[in-house]
């Protein structure tokens, strides 16, 4: 990062052929102040589409950089995009296999646009479930960069989340049709923005904090207003400050050991998405750190949880803003010592800069300390949590590696023993609930309950997919009163709820892993409270038994139809999902 850092500027050290074609497509007077003032030029990395409610806020935000670009003496190009799927659009179709795999199509994406390498400086510009990751993985790879994270925001409170949950529930059962069903989908997701659930997208935004990476206080800030749009113009002026400064604060930098700590802290602190288990370590790597379960369980441990948002919650995060938001989080664990402060960030200031919220002040910004929290139903300070342990667990037996989030689960539901029924895919289960066989599995045996077991849902497998509709059913067994659970080597939504539910599995069904060897009338115990995952039989039967292969129709399907047959690569190579499901070591 420091040879990159101190190399000749670009307009000395490429050809003049190589100039002319970067900016060829500039403006006459960005062009001068390129070629022959030898401004800054900032990279603009955008996730924009607009179909998606949360990216389509970025739409306006190039023309916006650029205005404040040239307002500082600099200049800003859009270097390149990225693709932004949505894991609500694909949910439970075969476009959610391609999902996990899309954030390391989005760091190769980025760093196909920074390779251009005629650039001082970037702003990436992405909200949700992979692109933040991926844009994160892929500027990792071009330390030297001082680079900026810039979001959007979430959409409006709409139909609360909560009455969509039952709603869906009711769906379920067959209570409500599709027509009352997708009126209450359209009331929940309703503008542009983020959706306001303390799921993946919104985790994503509050690590950018945690991390320094954001202008302070800007993640949760409606689009479209004054004050997003002079916020977006201050990552401008952060990142150039950075330039012009000549500080040494690069993103290589700026993500190391106590960087990663502080956002697991936060991660565990806020309840956030269990997906973050697999981002995360991903991230790590690509700064050079190895991190694995062990790390998020031991402190998850010791970090206290300080908001309900929901799924741990009512509240969405809106109203976790208008309560205290991010600035009274991470000044509550830098008081009590869970994050640590000598840490760089994209401000002089530090990270004590990112307690403070931002406001306009005439046309200006200014910050104010958060204060106390507004609402204790949503945001407690250090002394008065929620938990006095993050809610993860990591789970381990001769089922192998899982974790379990807690934070949403009934105490009474933390430990379930119960009779396995195995499934190949999400669809087999919906369909055995659809026709009452689940409820009759509870209802004939002693335990009252059902262990689900959903195999060949790993990275090398289909590219494990999330499997959020299956926690309506099973969350309406589990309101009858019977004992539910889930294992998968898939993953959940980070909207995982109140089911409890062991996801990750590893080593997968389809490397192998015990979840092939589990048959139906297996007795498997989950239990949170001691971290144990275990199938009940004698060892010597457990290690005799036979694994199961994946079913051909399966494995055919796997490979065809909606480009999955373009990432049979990934497939092949990907590792497992503690070690990030990593596709490019």
């Amino acid at each position: 990062m420091r040879a990159d850092s101190t190399r000749a500027p670009s307009l000395d050290r490429m050809g003049c052929a190589n100039i002319a074609h970067a900016v060829a497509g500039a403006s006459l007077e960005d062009r001068f102040r390129i070629v022959t003032q030898r401004a800054p030029n900032i990279a603009i990395v955008t996730a924009y589409n607009d179909m998606l409610s949360a990216h389509q806020p970025l739409q306006v935000y190039p023309a916006l950089i650029k205005d404040e670009a040239r307002k500082q003496g600099a200049t800003a190009q859009v270097a390149g995009g990225v693709p932004a799927m949505c894991d609500g659009v694909t949910q439970g179709t075969s476009g959610m296999e391609l999902s996990l795999f899309s954030r390391d199509v989005i760091a190769l994406g980025t760093a196909v646009a920074l390779s251009h390498d005629m650039f001082d400086a970037a702003l990436l510009l992405g909200v949700c479930d992979k692109i933040v990751p991926g844009l994160l993985i892929g500027a990792l790879q071009f330390g030297h960069l001082p680079t900026v994270f810039v979001p959007a925001g979430p959409m409006p409170s709409g139909l609360p989340n909560k009455e969509k949950a039952r709603v869906r529930e009711q769906a379920a059962q067959g209570l409500v049709g599709r027509e009352a069903l997708l009126e209450a989908e359209l009331k929940s997701y309703h503008s542009p923005g983020t959706c306001t659930f303390y799921g993946t997208a919104n985790s994503n935004q509050m690590l950018m904090e945690a991390m320094g990476l954001h202008v302070p206080g800007t993640a949760f800030v409606a689009p479209g207003g004054a004050l997003r749009d002079e916020l977006t113009r201050e990552a401008v002026r952060t990142v150039l400050g950075i330039v012009k400064a000549k500080r040494f604060a690069p993103i290589g930098c700026i993500v190391d050991e106590k960087a990663i700590v502080n956002a697991m802290v936060v991660l565990l602190a806020t309840g956030g998405s269990t997906n973050h288990l697999i981002h995360w370590v991903a991230v790590a790597r690509a700064a050079g750190i190895v991190i694995d379960w062990n790390d998020f369980s031991a402190l998850s441990d010791v970090v206290p949880l300080l908001t309900h948002v929901y799924p741990n919650g009512s509240a969405d995060v809106n109203q976790f803003q208008a309560a205290g938001g991010t600035g009274l989080v991470i000044r509550e664990l830098l008081d009590a010592g869970f994050m640590h402060e000598d840490v760089l960030t994209v401000r002089q200031g530090g990270i004590r800069e990112y307690t403070r919220e931002p406001a306009l002040a005439g046309p200006s910004l200014a910050w104010h300390d958060a204060g106390d929290s507004r609402d204790d139903t949503i945001v407690r300070p250090v002394a008065s949590p929620f938990s006095p342990s993050g809610g993860l667990k990591l789970l381990q037996g001769n089922l192998g590696r899982s974790v379990i989030k807690v934070s949403a689960v009934p105490d009474a539901r933390h430990v379930i023993e119960a009779p396995a029924r195995v499934f190949d895919s999400q669809d087999a289960l919906l369909a055995a609930f659809n026709a009452g066989e689940l409820q009759r599995n509870c209802e004939q045996n002693a335990a009252h309950g059902v262990v689900c077991v959903v195999r060949w849902q790993g990275p090398r497998a289909n590219g494990m997919p999330e499997l959020h509709k299956l926690t309506p059913p099973l969350a309406v067994l589990q309101g009858k009163g019977f004992r539910v659970a889930l294992v998968t080597d898939g993953r959940m939504s980070g909207a995982s709820g109140k089911v409890p539910a062991a996801i990750h599995v590893s080593p997968e069904a389809a490397a192998g892993g015990p979840l092939a060897r589990v048959r139906d009338g297996d007795v498997i115990r989950l239990d949170a409270l001691t971290g144990e995952l275990q199938v009940l039989l004698p060892d010597a039967e457990w290690e005799a038994r036979s694994a199961a292969v994946m079913p051909d129709d399966l494995r055919q399907r796997n490979g065809v139809g909606m480009g999955r047959g373009l990432f049979a690569t990934m497939r092949r190579h990907v590792l497992t999902a503690e070690e990030g499901a990593l596709t490019w070591m």
